[in-house]
C-alpha cells in the first residue's frame, strides 16, 4: 500500500510540474507574446421586486422580468378535456407558448396601469386628468416613444359616463369632472409588435349600482367560462344572456332589469387589428361560427338598465385608420395622414393624441380623411338618456392545451 501511494503521489507531482512549465501568462498570446484582450464579465443588471414599482407607475416593466408570467390557467369543457393531457397538443402549446412573451409584456403594463388605476380614480377628478393618468402610465412602463407604432397603446383609454356604453374619452377643452353617482368604464389597451390586450373595468362609488356592476362581471366570467376550441360563438352569447338577465337593480325606489347591450360584442383579435374578423355576441344570436385554436379573443360583456341598446351620440373622439389607397388633394390632410401613420399605423387614436403630437387646425383635413374612407370615425355609443351601463372585459387566447386569461393574475384579481 505505502508503495502504491509514493507512485500516485510521484506521478500527481509530475503532471503538476508539467503544467507549471507550459502555464502562459494571462496576459500574453502563446503564439507571438501580444498581450490578451482580458474578457470583460458583463453585469447581468438585477431584476428588481414587483413592490419596488412608483405610484404613479413610472418604472418600465423590463426592469421586473425578462421572460413575462402567464396568465391565469383554465381547462376546456368535458369536450374538449383530452387536450389536457394528449401529448401532441401539450407539444404545440409549449411552440405556441415561447411565442406568447410579447403579449404578456403588454399584459403586465395592463395590469400595473389597471392597479395604479383602481387606487387613483376617486370623485372630483377631471375625466381627462383620469385618461392622461392611466396613458402616460402605460408610455413609461412601455418606454414608448412618438414616431413608432411598434410598442404603446392600443387605442385611447376610454371613460365613458352613465348611459354611455363606450367611445367616450375627453376632446381639447372638455372639463367633465368624475361625481359619486357616476358609473364609469375604464377601457383602455397595449400593445407590443402588434400584439394587443384588450380589457376594461367599471368604477363606481355608490352601492346602489352593485348589482349592475355584479351582473356584467358575472356574465364575463362566465363568458371567458364558456369559450373554448369549436365552441359556437352563439352559445357564448346565450350563456352570457342568462347570467346577466338573472339580475336587477333598484335605483331611487324604481326597479330596473339589467339588459346586454345587443348590439355591443367580443370580438377576436389579430396582429394590429383591435377588431378582426368574429365577433363574440352577448346574446343568443344564431351565429354558429367556432372559436379556433390559437386565436386571440377579447370577452367583452355590456349591461344595461335602458333599452339594452345604442346609437351614436356626443362629439366624436375616437378615430382609426383603414387599409383603403385614395388619392387626396388636399395638402393638411396628407400631411395629417403620414402622421397617423407614422404614429398609429392601424390601431385607433383620438384627437387629444394628435394634439400631443403638436398637430393643429386639423379637424377639417380629419374629416377630409373619414369622408374619403381613409380613417373611420367611431362616436360614443349611447343608451337611452337616464339609464346605467357597466363593462368589463379581459383578453384570453385559446392554447392547445388550455386557454389563458392573459391578463389576469392572483394579486390584481380585484376586478
Amino acid at each position: 500500500m505505502p508503495e502504491n501511494t509514493e507512485k500516485i503521489e510521484e506521478k500527481v507531482e509530475n503532471i503538476a510540474l508539467e503544467d507549471k512549465a507550459v502555464q502562459i501568462p494571462e496576459n500574453v498570446s502563446n503564439e507571438d507574446g501580444k498581450k490578451k484582450k482580458k474578457k470583460k464579465n458583463k453585469k447581468k443588471s438585477k431584476k428588481l421586486d414587483i413592490s419596488e414599482q412608483t405610484e404613479p407607475p413610472t418604472i418600465p416593466v423590463s426592469r421586473f422580468y425578462s421572460k413575462f408570467p402567464e396568465g391565469k390557467l383554465m381547462d376546456y369543457g368535458e369536450d374538449n378535456l383530452w387536450r389536457t393531457t394528449n401529448e401532441e397538443k401539450r407539444q404545440l402549446d409549449r411552440i405556441m407558448n415561447d411565442n406568447l412573451n410579447d403579449l404578456r409584456k403588454a399584459a403586465e403594463v395592463h395590469r400595473q396601469a389597471r392597479y395604479y388605476a383602481h387606487k387613483f380614480i376617486k370623485p372630483g377628478l377631471k375625466m381627462v386628468e383620469i385618461c392622461e393618468n392611466i396613458e402616460n402610465s402605460v408610455r413609461s412602463l412601455l418606454e414608448a416613444k412618438d414616431n413608432d407604432y411598434t410598442s404603446g397603446l392600443a387605442f385611447p383609454c376610454g371613460c365613458s359616463l352613465n348611459n354611455c356604453a363606450a367611445h367616450y374619452t375627453p376632446n381639447a377643452g372638455d372639463d367633465t369632472v368624475l361625481q359619486y353617482d357616476d358609473v364609469c368604464k375604464i377601457d383602455f389597451g397595449t400593445q407590443i409588435n402588434g400584439h394587443i390586450i384588450d380589457s376594461a373595468f367599471t368604477v363606481h362609488f355608490n352601492p346602489t349600482y352593485d348589482n349592475l356592476i355584479k351582473a356584467v362581471k358575472e356574465s364575463t366570467y362566465t363568458g371567458i367560462k364558456e369559450a373554448g376550441i369549436d365552441v359556437r360563438l352563439t352559445d357564448v352569447g346565450e350563456a352570457i344572456q342568462e347570467v346577466m338577465e338573472s339580475y336587477e337593480v333598484e335605483i331611487n325606489g324604481k326597479t330596473y332589469p339589467v339588459k346586454p347591450i345587443r348590439n355591443l360584442c367580443g370580438h377576436n383579435l389579430d396582429q394590429y387589428k383591435i377588431h378582426s374578423t368574429k365577433s363574440v355576441p352577448i346574446v343568443k344570436n344564431g351565429d354558429n361560427t367556432k372559436m379556433e385554436e390559437g386565436e386571440h379573443f377579447a370577452i367583452e360583456v355590456f349591461g344595461s338598465t335602458g333599452k339594452g341598446y345604442v346609437n351614436d351620440d356626443l362629439e366624436c373622439s375616437h378615430y382609426i385608420r383603414n387599409n383603403n389607397h385614395v388619392s387626396l388633394r388636399s395638402a393638411k390632410a396628407k400631411s395629417l395622414l403620414n402622421t397617423i401613420n407614422k404614429n398609429f399605423n392601424t390601431m385607433a387614436f383620438c384627437r387629444r393624441y394628435l394634439d400631443r403630437l403638436g398637430e393643429t387646425k386639423y379637424i377639417m383635413a380629419l374629416n377630409n380623411l373619414v369622408e374619403n374612407g381613409l380613417v373611420e370615425a367611431c362616436p360614443p355609443l349611447c343608451d337611452i338618456h337616464g339609464s346605467y351601463t357597466a363593462q368589463f372585459e379581459h383578453t384570453i387566447v385559446l392554447r392547445p392545451s388550455c386557454k389563458e386569461i392573459i391578463r389576469l393574475l392572483v394579486y390584481y384579481e380585484k376586478a
